[in-house]
């Protein structure tokens, strides 16, 4: 089954890249914890961005038919003023 996996910022509705490897979009998610909350691609898009945040999620598609089917959502990471929590699906190496 060919697949995808799409890095999403769930509370903006925002796609921020898509992977060919599950392992490539993590180590994305463990370079945008390095970047500041307030710079980008981390500072949120809405006008209250100083209080808000990015809430990373990635979501795996079958990419064998149109439209894809979703095959699974891995809790990624949060950024915000108060810091990065990373989400209980990340790996172990990554967070």
């Amino acid at each position: 089954m060919p697949k995808t996996f799409v890095i999403e910022d769930e509370s903006h509705a925002e796609q921020v890249g898509e992977f060919s490897t599950l392992q490539l979009a993590w180590a994305e998610l463990r370079r945008l914890s390095e970047v500041p909350w307030d710079e980008q691609p981390n500072a949120a898009p809405c006008q209250s961005w100083r209080t808000c945040g990015r809430d990373y999620q990635i979501i795996e598609y079958d990419t064998s038919s149109v439209p894809w089917a979703l095959v699974k959502r891995y809790a990624g990471l949060e950024v915000s003023a108060k810091g990065v929590a990373w989400g209980p699906d990340a790996p172990h190496h990554v967070a």
